[in-house]
């Protein structure tokens, strides 16, 4: 498994942004493709974001489509998570995840997850 560790949450105002970063531990990190999730307070753990190994698809929850960006550096071992025009809706802690898969969007496909960063978004 990888290790995980999220940075770059923090408090914004509506409309703003953040660039969250993971980044994993391993010389394997280009063999996993990975994931972001959120979750809101009361909520259940949601998909956000999604990429291939290689950078070459990716996926997105309606709900953050247009608006965040999922991108990876395999030289530095980091997956990132530019998001943009935030809403109070996207307050949520967010976490990275690795999965073996080619890329998925399920949570169950993921094997190794971060600690997660908060993100508060406020009107």
């Amino acid at each position: 498994q990888v290790q995980l560790v999220e940075s770059g949450g923090g408090l914004v105002l509506a409309g703003g942004s953040l660039r969250l970063s993971c980044v994993a531990s391993g010389r394997t990190f280009v063999s996993y493709s990975m994931g972001w999730f959120r979750q809101a307070p009361g909520k259940e753990r949601e998909f956000c974001a999604a990429i291939s190994w290689h950078g070459g698809s990716t996926y997105y929850a309606d709900s953050v489509k247009g608006r965040f960006t999922i991108s990876r550096d395999n030289a530095k071992n980091t997956v990132y998570l530019q998001m943009n025009s935030l809403k109070p809706e996207d307050t949520a802690v967010y976490y990275c995840a690795a999965s073996q898969r080619l890329i998925s969007k399920v949570q169950a496909d993921f094997g190794s997850w971060g600690q997660g960063t908060q993100v508060t978004v406020s009107s």
